[in-house]
């Protein structure tokens, strides 16, 4: 079965030059960014057969993916001036 990873790169494209000096600038969102490119490979592993995991771990950790992705999200838009929707702007 293919499985896809979902870099960073691949899902905020138009935010490459972001992506890349928050990674350099904010140690926070570096960590993050790590955390959820690791998070991401073991989640494909275990998609790939190669990590055995049950179905509510891997649940769980892909729902920690989606949370990772979501904060940042967030922190990129913030970085290029634009609201992230918790202002209710």
């Amino acid at each position: 079965m293919h499985v896809d990873h979902h870099p960073l790169i691949q899902d905020f494209p138009e935010l490459r030059d972001a992506l890349h000096e928050l990674r350099q600038s904010d140690n926070h969102f570096a960590r993050l960014a790590g955390e959820y490119e690791e998070l991401d490979k073991r989640i494909c592993r275990v998609e790939d057969g190669v990590e055995l995991l049950d179905d509510v771990t891997l649940g769980g950790l892909k729902q920690q993916r989606v949370a990772l992705k979501d904060d940042l999200a967030r922190m990129l838009k913030k970085s290029q001036g634009e609201c992230c929707g918790a202002c209710g702007g």
